[in-house]
């Protein structure tokens, strides 16, 4: 029991303790040992979440290797999706290859990833906020699943999800896992010929780094979170703030033999 049992309950105390209650079911920690996410039954949760995409996708086959068979390694990443408040909502495990071991020629021919640049983003912002549209955001489920790839191409078994009978097979894709070097390219092919499983989102929030308000009076696009995230990644989270990244009676001198910038990316 938390709280006072002595202490007199309303309704609204008890919606606000239904509140926290979810996320009693969610772990906060992101993790990089497997073992660790082993023992805790959140992280089991979303591997398993990951792996019945797989079967219900049909990704690959449970299959005994070819001779001379250089399997790809596989590894789990943790990642925790927050909210707009920071606090935790999901607990995501993706199970990626280590697409580095990858030969050119040999089990990819072609990569690149069809992601939309931040021009296009801006635009998109900037023409919704003139017209009084709000955005919503969906997510295509396991979206490199929804691919195929066309050379042979296999992976080793799922750290701590091996197969006790069959420790001596491999898994034969049928379609791209993240990480491999042609996975974008064969989702995006696949995307543009049928429909997908989709999961609504609700109004847009995030998107690639940027943290998106939107309202009545217009759209506010920042990115607090992103500049948060870079403090705590150098420790720099208690750091003394200033008002600019440098002294403000610098003289500065155009320079002339420069080169031009790109003023899209700034």
């Amino acid at each position: 029991m938390i709280g006072d049992i002595h202490q007199r309950v309303t309704c609204s105390s008890v919606a606000s303790l239904a509140f926290f209650s979810h996320f009693a079911y969610v772990a906060s920690f992101e993790l990089r040992d497997v073992s660790h996410a082993l023992s805790d039954p959140n992280w089991v949760n979303a591997m398993h979440e990951e792996l019945e995409n797989f079967e219900r996708n049909h990704v690959w086959d449970l299959v005994e290797p070819p001779p001379n068979c250089h399997p790809i390694g596989t590894k789990w990443v943790f990642k925790n999706k927050q909210g707009e408040d920071g606090m935790v909502v999901r607990n995501k495990a993706r199970l990626v290859s280590q697409g580095f071991c990858q030969k050119e020629g040999i089990n990819y021919d072609e990569s690149f990833a069809p992601v939309a640049r931040l021009e296009t983003i801006r635009i998109l912002l900037a023409f919704a906020a003139s017209k009084g549209f709000k955005l919503q955001q969906m997510d295509v489920k396991s979206a490199f699943a929804n691919g195929f790839i066309e050379e042979e191409v296999y992976v080793r078994q799922p750290p701590g999800f091996e197969s006790a009978r069959f420790l001596d097979r491999e898994y034969k894709l049928r379609k791209p896992l993240y990480g491999l070097k042609q996975a974008p390219r064969a989702c995006f092919a696949e995307q543009m010929g049928r429909e997908f499983e989709m999961s609504l989102m609700g109004e847009l929030q995030f998107f690639l780094g940027l943290q998106i308000k939107q309202s009545p009076e217009g759209t506010f696009v920042h990115q607090a979170k992103y500049t948060r995230d870079i403090l705590k990644k150098f420790n720099m989270g208690y750091s003394k703030p200033m008002t600019t990244p440098m002294s403000t009676n610098t003289a500065l001198d155009a320079d002339e033999d420069g080169e031009a910038v790109d003023q899209k990316e700034f």
